[in-house]
């Protein structure tokens, strides 16, 4: 706990103020469900690509890498490598095919109805199966960001954990509620802005106190050689499990919907530098955050590891600059939590209730329907959140794998097979999804083949029914592969 909490306190009650007049501003200018839940497509580049990054790595970048880094030193850095390599792809590869794609597919709004729409899918099994998945697994994940601001708020300011995950979940709850995809949008970029120079002041100012880069790294050799070999202690089957990370970023819907969102696709290019440099610059700074807390912790290891950037705060800063800090890892929870929130709202309010309740339901109605959804998927994650035992990376690591494998072959081959079909699909869908539940239940153990990342065994199973299940299918019909060439002109800027 923090000696002098004032100065602290009153940072986060400023930013915390912020965020929710952001979110009253986005309130008035949501009047459609396409507005709460895409911002009527109308982000800019910045916005888009910054929100996208912060939305993407929540409190896992400021607590649990550092963490792992921390704990076990640069061989952990394979999760870093896997995921910065998987989300250039992601903005090189995916993101103009998908933004194409979503606007001529009937102008899509979520995921399942971008699926429906690509497969005309009139059983709508598609749109069924890819929302309840959607929902289960990201509901392990917005559990992973309430463990993680109860790990801020009870190692900052000593509040018991049960009560700071109530006050962490009333506020995003309150301008996601409120403002929808434009709040979260909004601030998220701030939140993106205040991690990146969190990530980027923190290892270098730390550096600096131990008087310079050789000998900071010669005080981790001397704690343990092992902390700066890359390959030390792992094998194949474990590099590649890390390196398999990077597999999830296709199919994580909360990110690839800043993709759907930008207002047009001269933007692309200027969000895709930004959103590329945006994912390296920090990550590299998380690595190093973790790595230099080897040396400067030495003489006294931490407890918990995956507060090491909460320590660094309080040990190099002013309480001033501390609780700027600070504000930014509750920017990271937050950023990530109110689009799962939202992405998860949508999959109710689009997806099920207009979908198979009230097909005639106006707007007004949706978007309050959807703003019931932020309420209850936020009470089911707090009730796992309840879990001692939990930590950052586990509940991030299983809902990656979950959304990564069930989602992300069936994005890619939906994106660049033009002979993939709705049987494909759903084959695809299902198998993921069954996988990485069969896998981590049953088959998963510490050691050997069968310690492999539930995601890679998932992403590899999803990809084979989806050939196998398309090539025993009937070819797709004219208007599928119309609509398929008509996307992929546009991505190339031909129309």
């Amino acid at each position: 706990m923090v000696e002098n909490l004032t100065p602290i306190l009153t940072t986060f009650v400023i930013y915390l103020i912020g965020m929710m007049v952001l979110g009253l501003i986005a309130y008035r200018m949501t009047d459609t469900l396409s507005d709460y839940v895409l911002g009527g497509r109308r982000l800019g580049a910045g916005v888009a690509a910054l929100s996208a990054g912060a939305s993407d790595m929540s409190s896992w970048l400021l607590l649990g890498l550092p963490g792992a880094l921390y704990l076990s030193g640069l061989v952990e850095s394979w999760i870093a490598i896997g995921l910065a390599v998987g989300a250039v792809i992601n903005w090189m590869l995916v993101a103009g095919r998908l933004r194409a794609y979503t606007e001529v597919a009937n102008d899509s709004i979520t995921l399942p109805d971008f699926f429906e729409n690509r497969f005309n899918d009139t059983s709508r099994s598609l749109r069924i199966v890819s929302a309840l998945a959607l929902l289960v697994f990201f509901t392990f994940y917005t559990s992973s960001g309430l463990v993680g601001g109860a790990v801020l708020f009870e190692s900052t300011f000593g509040i018991d954990q049960q009560l700071a995950l109530y006050i962490g979940a009333l506020i995003i709850i309150g301008y996601t509620f409120l403002g929808g995809f434009l709040a979260v949008s909004w601030t998220d970029f701030v939140q993106g802005i205040l991690m990146f120079l969190a990530l980027i002041i923190i290892p270098i100012w730390a550096i600096m106190e131990l008087g310079g880069i050789g000998p900071t790294f010669d005080q981790v050799r001397a704690v343990d050689p092992q902390n700066l070999e890359l390959f030390g202690g792992v094998g194949a089957i474990g590099i590649i499990s890390l390196l398999g990370w990077g597999l999830g970023y296709f199919g994580q819907p909360h990110i690839i919907v800043r993709f759907m969102s930008i207002k047009s696709m001269k933007e692309l290019p200027k969000a895709q530098g930004i959103g590329i440099t945006w994912v390296i610059l920090s990550m590299t700074g998380a690595v190093m955050t973790g790595l230099v807390g080897i040396a400067y912790f030495a003489d006294a290891p931490l407890d918990n590891h995956e507060t090491v950037f909460l320590m660094f705060t309080q040990a190099l800063f002013h309480p001033v600059i501390a609780g700027i800090l600070l504000a930014a890892v509750l920017a990271a929870i937050m950023s990530t939590i109110d689009s799962q929130l939202l992405v998860s709202s949508s999959a109710l309010a689009e997806d099920i209730y207009k979908g198979f309740i009230r097909k005639n339901a106006d707007q007004k109605e949706l978007v309050l329907v959807g703003r019931l959804g932020v309420l209850t998927i936020a009470v089911i994650a707090l009730i796992l959140a309840q879990d001692p035992d939990s930590t950052v990376l586990e509940l991030v690591s299983y809902a990656w794998a979950g959304l990564g494998a069930t989602f992300g072959p069936v994005v890619v081959f939906s994106l660049f097979w033009k002979r993939m079909t709705r049987g494909g699909a759903l084959a695809g869908l299902i198998s993921g999804a069954l996988t990485v539940w069969i896998w981590v239940t049953f088959l998963q153990t510490d050691a050997g083949f069968f310690s492999l990342y539930e995601l890679v065994v998932g992403f590899v199973v999803s990809s084979i029914m989806i050939v196998v299940f398309s090539l025993l299918s009937k070819p797709p019909e004219k208007a599928v592969l119309d609509t398929f060439e008509k996307a992929r002109a546009m991505a190339k800027g031909k129309e």
